[in-house]
């Protein structure tokens, strides 16, 4: 048995060791084994049979729970192995909760340890009732604009453009009783920030890390967040790029607009709101960071981003009124339909970075030469490049118009090709000089003869 995330070595028994039980309990389990060094050899024990005895006494009595102790033997010598099951409530060590994370052993406090005890009883922040905030102090506007959308996205049907503020919250389960829940405070109250702290967005401009140019924050409530970030990021922050097919003028951004959106609606969705700090986007001329307090969707890896199982969301109340007024196109499916945008728009993956801080996306932009705004040279290179191509597409099609029928008109030609008796005129004279058809005869009795047929 190598030592690992849920195996611990110790080369003999101290009380203290209770609170490695502990995090092995309030984790997904584990094993410590006394009477080994750090390289896993066996050391032998002074005392077996009374540590056999004492310690299933001391995890039941100070713990609460009972863990499988067993005395084995290696090379000569005695060690003891300590199986420990993980349990679904929270266990505590005289009142500390402690929790294995890796190979370490933490003990959690502040906004970790709520989270914690949230999780192990099957609540999530979001889903926590809020004292002094009632019905009549949501905001109506907050209403329309949530079943509006609802209804357009086809989430709800149009009955609900009829239904009271309080069903409207039932059916997004975000009533508890006679009290509302954290999600409905920031979903449908115009100062979420007055219950909690930080439920807001900041966004700035940077010409490096440290010279900041200009920055806005923006309040309200989350829907009104994500609709006024979106339009000061594609209006203020990001320079879109001119550019012409043909005579159409295309504007692009560095960045594909779809993708921004993703990652701003995944950052809404999974932030820790018990964090107290805002999402935070930071512009520059080549790149733009995402970042929001909190850790992936339980807990995902890095490595498995690119799963296509769906995530469980953070905060999955405020996930679900997203969803429902269509705001979230897939369920579940966000950082996937951030790279998929990316791959369609033929721009750079975005860079995942995931502490204990929170988490970051990074977009990166690609070739920004190949958006700039071209010369007037370009353009004309452009415009009658496009219009060649037109030109062959209808000398192609008088080809085959003569192939199939060697008495045709110029004025059928005219009909059949939308274009006019002059313009049908000028395209055989060029065909004629390429040396491509010929006219046998006059022109009232005589036909077209195909040179060449390209």
């Amino acid at each position: 048995m190598k030592e690992n995330q849920i195996v611990e070595w110790k080369e003999s028994w101290r009380d203290e060791y209770l609170k490695w039980i502990c995090g092995f309990a309030n984790a997904q389990g584990g094993t410590l084994v006394i009477g080994k060094n750090d390289k896993g050899n066996p050391v032998g024990l002074a005392n077996p049979k009374t540590l056999l005895e004492d310690i299933p006494n001391k995890i039941k009595s100070i713990l609460g729970i009972v863990a499988t102790v067993d005395l084995k033997t290696a090379d000569g010598q005695d060690f003891i192995e300590i199986h420990v099951d993980a349990y679904p409530y929270p266990i505590s060590y005289k009142g500390q909760y402690h929790f294995r994370s890796g190979s370490t052993k933490q003990e959690l406090s502040g906004n970790a340890l709520n989270a914690f005890l949230l999780k192990k009883y099957g609540l999530h922040w979001d889903a926590v009732p809020v004292p002094r905030l009632t019905l009549e102090m949501l905001e109506s506007a907050a209403f329309k604009l949530f079943v509006t959308k609802a209804v357009k996205s086809k989430r709800l049907g149009e009955e609900v453009l009829q239904e009271s503020h309080e069903s409207i919250l039932t059916k997004l389960q975000l009533l508890e009783g006679p009290h509302l829940k954290r999600a409905a405070s920031l979903l449908f109250y115009d100062n979420p920030e007055q219950f909690v702290t930080g439920a807001y967005i900041k966004i700035g401009f940077f010409r490096t890390n440290t010279d900041l140019v200009y920055q806005d924050e923006i309040h309200g409530n989350l829907f009104q967040q994500v609709d006024k970030t979106l339009d000061l990021l594609l209006t203020k922050y990001m320079k879109a790029y001119i550019s012409y097919e043909g005579l159409q003028r295309i504007e692009r951004y560095i960045f594909p607009a779809p993708a921004l959106r993703e990652a701003l609606l995944n950052a809404v969705v999974h932030k820790d709101y018990a964090s107290a700090n805002p999402i935070q986007i930071s512009v520059y001329e080549n790149k733009i960071i995402f970042w929001n307090a909190g850790k992936l969707p339980e807990e995902l890896p890095i490595a498995k981003l690119k799963s296509k199982h769906p995530s469980i969301p953070f905060n999955p109340l405020i996930a679900a009124a997203f969803f429902r007024s269509g705001y979230i196109e897939t369920w579940g499916r966000g950082i996937e339909k951030i790279m998929d945008e990316c791959n369609m728009a033929n721009a750079p993956i975005p860079e995942f970075n995931s502490d204990y801080t929170g988490l970051m996306v990074i977009f990166n932009a690609g070739n920004i030469e190949n958006l700039k705004e071209p010369t007037e040279e370009t353009r004309e290179k452009g415009s009658e490049k496009t219009r060649e191509k037109t030109r062959e597409k209808t000398r192609e099609k008088i080809i085959s118009e003569m192939i199939d029928n060697s008495t045709i008109s110029i004025i059928e030609l005219s009909n059949i090709l939308n274009i006019s008796k002059k313009g049908v005129e000028w395209q055989i004279r060029k065909l004629k000089e390429l040396g491509i058809i010929k006219r046998i005869g006059s022109d009232k009795g005589g036909y077209w003869e195909v040179i060449k047929k390209s």
